[in-house]
């Protein structure tokens, strides 16, 4: 389970889309924390100079998915390995949390409906 989660979904124009994304890619360069503004609220990250980055396009019934996903630490110290006698087996999900992800998701071209 995440540590935090913030997602938003919504329809853009294509230039709204570039803005955004500009926006954060102007936040990027310039370094140190990016600020982006969400609704009513702005979200601060600190990001490193050093990322992870999976870009993933998936065209599937009839619509195109363009998902940019950038990937950092925390900044937290890193956790070490339990001793086998001192501490008891921890699960999958309680070790993965501590990683950082921002995700900045494309909008879906929206499907057309029919009447």
């Amino acid at each position: 389970m995440s540590e935090l989660k913030f997602e938003q979904k919504r329809s853009l124009s294509r230039g709204e889309a570039a803005d955004q994304l500009t926006a954060l890619a102007d936040a990027l360069r310039k370094g140190g924390d990016v600020e982006m503004e969400f609704g009513h609220g702005t979200l601060s990250l600190t990001v490193p100079d050093g990322l992870r980055s999976e870009i993933e396009i998936e065209v599937d019934d009839g619509e195109i998915e363009l998902e940019i996903e950038l990937t950092w630490p925390t900044g937290k110290p890193a956790r070490t390995a339990p001793t086998r006698a001192a501490a008891p087996e921890r699960s999958r999900a309680s070790a993965k949390r501590g990683a950082g992800t921002a995700k900045s998701r494309s909008v879906k071209k929206p499907t057309k409906k029919t009447p």
